[in-house]
């Protein structure tokens, strides 16, 4: 039964993010109308952060918003970035990976971390 919980919630998981990531680039393309570039990253990256947070609490996990998850829930995306630049990082400059084909192996390898992480803040 467990398992089948985590294998619903892992797929809504992965609908999630790719909604967040399609949402996250809208704003990122909206916001270039007026900032600059650097500028439309980081505030487009912060709105997804929040815009994935109550994806993720009330569709993949279902539970209630509250304010210490909300949050605790950057810490997750802190995470991952530290994650994906070590992993990056040793298969580039240590395996001789390309790049291009690193960053596929970074996204394979965090995403499950991602989740777990995610269970773990919003899921108690």
């Amino acid at each position: 039964m467990v398992r089948k919980i985590i294998q619903g919630e892992f797929a809504r998981f992965l609908l999630v993010g790719a909604t967040n990531t399609l949402l996250s680039y809208l704003v990122y393309l909206f916001l270039l109308e007026f900032l600059v570039y650097l500028l439309a990253y980081s505030l487009a990256y912060c709105i997804g952060i929040v815009i994935s947070y109550f994806l993720n609490v009330y569709f993949v996990f279902k539970k209630r918003a509250s304010f210490g998850s909300f949050i605790k829930f950057p810490a997750v995306y802190v995470i991952q970035y530290c994650l994906g630049a070590g992993i990056l990082w040793l298969l580039v400059d240590r395996a001789g990976i390309s790049p291009a084909i690193s960053m596929i192996g970074v996204i394979i390898l965090t995403i499950p971390v991602t989740f777990l992480a995610s269970r773990f803040v919003l899921a108690k």
